[in-house]
Formats: C-alpha cells, structure tokens, sequence
C-alpha cells in the first residue's frame, strides 16, 4: 500500500445532465480528497507508532478531518485501513489490462515488487502491527482476478475451460505473494525486474505460452504506465 495512493474509483457517478456533471465531478472531487488524506494520515502515523495505539483523533488530528466527516466515510480506522488498501490492491492488479499492456504478462510483478521495497518502512510498520497476513490475502484475491482477466485477453493463451484459468489465477496469486514475502526476507538479493521474469517464466511454463526476449521484457517494463 503506498504512502500516496495510486488510484480512487469509489465515486464514480453517471450524470444526468451537464450541470450534474460538473456538480458531481466537483463532489467527486472532494470526497477523493478527503479519503486520501485521511488515508495518508493513518500511513503516516503506522510509521511512527504501533497500530494499535493508533486512534480515530490521532487520524483525524494529522488529516485536518472532522469526525463526522470521517464517520461519513469510514466506520473505524480498521475500514479506513482495509479501504485504503483494497483500493491499491484493485489499482495494481488490474494495471495492465487497464493501460492496454502489450506484453504477455499476467501481472505487473515488477512495478509491484519496487514499490514494496520502495515503502520498506510501511512494510516494517505492517509487520509490526501484525496484520501482513490478512493485507496479503486480500492482496491474492484481488491478484488472481486480475490474472484471470489478463489470461482471457492475451491473445497467445490457449484456449482454456472452465474452471482451469481461475484456478491457475489463484495458483499464480499465491505463487507471487510467496515469492514476494522471501524476496524482502532473503534482502531483496535479486532485482525487481530478474523476480519478475522469474514469475512469469513459470507462468509462461504453466500456460504454454513462449516468454518474450529478456529484452523485450526490460523495454516493457520501462515504459509502463505509473497508475
């Protein structure tokens, strides 16, 4: 989960009229706002005391929210906590398909892993707080949807019947958040980009699909889209 979240899609809205549009975009706008720096504030202050000492005043204090305004979006900081970190987890598992990848990959393992060693320090404070197991899990659910979408659209995928691509989605899931958990316990010894291909070289052995060029797949790293 980063410190400044990547992408907020709770308030779309289908407008009725140009004038409820733009009234909308606006209330949009403010709601998003709001989310964010109270999800900011909670991040920030996981940094710096354990989870559990942590109160909605605290929250509210560091975000210069009101507490009926908070009370309007969230039921506790646990809603905030898992909120915001659903909505990072939708935003980078569905990343590809989103910006139209080109490449065979099934998952943005690369981009995913950097930013995790990037938050190394929310990372400590997860850990500390003893909730990485339940933020993992729901980090698979939200990964092997992606995958199974990915796996409906790349076009070098054989054919496959139902039930076979959700289970090799979970199978893939749970596969890149172990590799994920040894990658940061083992100091992170391999490059981003070499567990990436590490990945995707089992997915391509599973799908029988021919991996692209090392190449071609550093190139396809360096141009992707930051959500």
């Amino acid at each position: 989960m980063p410190a400044t979240k990547m992408a907020r899609k709770r308030t779309k809205r289908a407008p009725l009229s140009g004038n409820a549009a733009e009234s909308a975009g606006k209330t949009d706008r403010r709601v998003v706002r709001t989310r964010d720096v109270l999800g900011d504030a909670l991040v920030a202050l996981m940094q710096e005391k354990p989870f559990e000492s942590i109160t909605v005043q605290h929250v509210l204090d560091r975000a210069g929210v009101s507490r009926s305004t908070f009370y309007e979006h969230y039921e506790d900081k646990n809603d905030l906590f898992l909120s915001d970190a659903a909505e990072f987890f939708e935003a980078m598992s569905t990343a590809l398909s989103k910006h139209g990848d080109k490449s065979s990959r099934v998952a943005p393992v690369c981009e995913f892993f950097a930013h995790v060693a990037e938050q190394r320090q929310f990372h400590d404070a997860l850990v500390a707080s003893g909730k990485t197991q339940d933020l993992w899990e729901m980090g698979e659910e939200y990964f092997a949807r992606g995958i199974e979408q990915r796996l409906r659209e790349l076009p070098g995928v054989p054919a496959m019947t139902p039930p076979r691509p959700t289970a090799l989605a979970r199978a893939f899931a749970g596969a890149l958040f172990s590799l994920l958990s040894w990658w940061i316990q083992s100091g992170r010894e391999m490059a981003a980009a070499q567990m990436d291909e590490l990945f995707h070289r089992m997915v391509w052995s599973s799908i029988g699909v021919s991996p692209p060029k090392q190449a071609e797949q550093a190139k396809l790293s360096k141009r992707f889209v930051k959500i």
